[in-house]
């Protein structure tokens, strides 16, 4: 059977980003949806899924046809009766953003709820990506399943990139998301670390630290580290790739995430690890000069070279 979409596990949420006035914009975005955004424009031969639960209100059917109308496909994710999706607002000073969220009964919590349509959706991925807070919205035995789950796809030749993405406010305790994060990593191929997470979450006091503790697990690494290099680290292979300096940033929001789109999309390609980063901070620094999560196709092309 031909492995050609991609596929991303997560947390699709509404988002209220700030306008001038008292107006308020409605998108939607979320850390894996935001790096699928970026796949589904920068790989465009390959079919882009979106693997999550969503509800059966208004805003959830509106999330959906925005899927659709930009090519992006649902899979098997169940759409149950009852539940809504999450929300969060961006309130901006400068260019940097801040988040208010409501998300404590969103129906992506529920995605792994069915194992069955879960191992669908999933299924003949050429990429499968998730995150530590697609990990965090789960419980125990939800995360058990979802890691059972991408294992198995894993197995049958899906490529596996997973961006550990620590937020404290997801999680019980430091211990739990430590050990949810290592369990990922031993199904993962390519890990997306940004520096100040694992400072925060593990003490590591330097990107290689990083890259050391992480390659034991996983062959390829990059560890981001906003306008700082970014270390990529292929077994014992390091190098440092400049990250490009925007003078006037509008908005970072979801940076990180469209670096990981390029990033992956690059290597779907098949350029270089290192030359793949290179194009990433490229999709970065061109997302970081447009308003929302979420940059216009013609922009992300137009910085990844197509």
């Amino acid at each position: 059977m031909s492995m050609q979409g991609v596929a991303s596990i997560g947390e699709c949420m509404l988002e209220l980003s700030g306008q001038s006035g008292p107006d308020w914009r409605l998108g939607f975005a979320g850390d894996t949806f935001n790096t699928l955004w970026a796949l589904a424009a920068l790989a465009k031969d390959r079919p882009a899924t979106y693997v999550s639960a969503f509800g059966d209100d208004p805003f959830s059917h509106q999330q959906i046809e925005f899927l659709a109308e930009n090519g992006i496909g649902i899979g098997a994710s169940p759409v149950i009766a009852g539940a809504r999706p999450g929300l969060y607002a961006i309130t901006l000073e400068g260019a940097e953003r801040s988040f208010t969220y409501w998300r404590a009964d969103s129906a992506a919590r529920q995605l792994a709820s069915n194992s069955d349509a879960l191992v669908k959706s999933l299924e003949s991925q050429s990429l499968i990506y998730f995150s530590g807070i697609t990990l965090a919205i789960l419980d125990e035995r939800a995360r058990g399943t979802l890691l059972t789950t991408v294992a198995a796809a894993r197995a049958a030749g899906s490529l596996v990139a997973f961006d550990p993405n620590y937020r404290p406010r997801l999680w019980p305790d430091v211990g739990t998301a430590q050990k949810a994060i290592a369990a990922a990593l031993t199904v993962t191929d390519i890990a997306l670390p940004t520096f100040p997470d694992e400072q925060m979450l593990h003490g590591d006091r330097s990107p290689e630290e990083t890259a050391t503790r992480l390659g034991r697990t996983v062959s390829e690494i990059v560890v981001k580290n906003g306008e700082m290099p970014a270390l990529v680290a292929t077994g014992a292979d390091r190098e440092e790739i400049p990250a490009i300096h925007v003078a006037k940033p509008v908005d970072t929001t979801g940076a990180g995430d469209s670096f990981n789109g390029g990033y992956l999309a690059a290597r779907l390609a098949g350029r270089s690890p290192a030359e793949a980063a290179r194009s990433a901070h490229r999709v970065a620094a061109a997302v970081v000069q447009v308003r929302g999560a979420l940059a216009p196709f013609d922009i992300l092309r137009k910085a990844f070279g197509q």
